[in-house]
């Protein structure tokens, strides 16, 4: 039994007003987990655009397994609308989600208003009518002998975080609960969603993994350390409350957490983050 990751990269993206233009707006590097056996496999997440869809098929093809599932870790566009390429070349594969409000949130993300706003980012690159996962019948699976356990954890980055666990691997699969050497997603977050998110790191950690692949992972991270990710997660919300509780502007916010995070992926996050906060400027 084993696990191969698939990253997708950074993606540009339409900037906001005051973005610093000499460097390109984009969208966090976003990860598609792979879990197989000899003879079965699951897939954990399945991107945004068409053509990461198409290209994370022929990824999974040219592995030689054919995922039954594909596991949909939380009710965010860019981790299922990609899904549409991945269930046409393996039609005996079911998208599932283990949670009902992770359904409705999945399904909230193709309503007219949720669609124009992923349009207006990504122009021409979705899926005309994407899929939507259902409710897995299960809260485990099985790959020849070796669980499979899909847990519930709580709120993190705006929706509802589930959790793919391999105990006889030591892996777990955190969708957005944790991110790996990337500015985390806290546009619009408040203090009480945030130790929410603090509540659900705390959760993960409980479960001993060795190593967690974040849903957004710079590819050039050190390694998937399970420890490590957590720590930074956890500091990187903790530095972002004090930084604000500091700071009388977004820009101070910024620079305060570039000082920490110099080397941090996709700062557009960070400045999303930092200027939701002060709604007026």
């Amino acid at each position: 039994m084993s696990i191969d990751v698939f990253n997708c990269g950074y993606k540009p993206i339409p900037a906001s007003p005051g973005w610093d233009g000499s460097t390109p707006a984009t969208w966090p590097a976003t990860t598609s987990t792979l879990i197989y056996s000899d003879r079965d496999a699951i897939l954990v997440d399945a991107l945004l655009t068409t053509n990461e869809g198409d290209r994370l098929a022929a990824w999974v093809h040219n592995t030689g397994r054919r995922p039954r599932a594909i596991f949909v870790t939380h009710g965010h566009a860019d981790h299922f609308f990609g899904a549409g390429p991945v269930l046409d070349a393996f039609p005996d594969a079911e998208l599932i989600a283990c949670d009902q409000q992770v359904v409705e949130e999945s399904r909230g993300q193709t309503s007219p208003r949720a669609r124009a706003s992923w349009n207006s980012r990504f122009a021409g690159q979705l899926a005309q009518s994407p899929a939507v996962p259902a409710l897995s019948n299960s809260a485990e699976s099985d790959l020849d002998g070796h669980p499979v356990l899909f847990r519930t954890i709580g709120g993190a980055d705006g929706a509802l975080a589930t959790i793919v666990h391999v105990p006889d691997l030591q892996v777990i699969c955190s969708g957005d609960i944790v991110y790996n050497n990337i500015h985390m997603w806290l546009r619009g977050s408040t203090p009480g969603s945030r130790k929410a998110w603090l509540t659900c790191l705390d959760a993960v950690a409980v479960l001993e993994p060795s190593t967690i692949i974040a849903g957004h992972r710079d590819p050039d991270a050190p390694d998937d350390d399970a420890i490590r990710v957590l720590d930074e997660s956890r500091r990187y919300i903790e530095d972002f409350d004090q930084a604000l509780a500091k700071s009388s502007t977004p820009v101070e916010v910024i620079d305060a957490m570039l000082e920490k995070y110099p080397a941090y992926g996709n700062r557009y996050t960070l400045f999303a983050a930092a200027f939701s906060q002060f709604p007026s400027r």
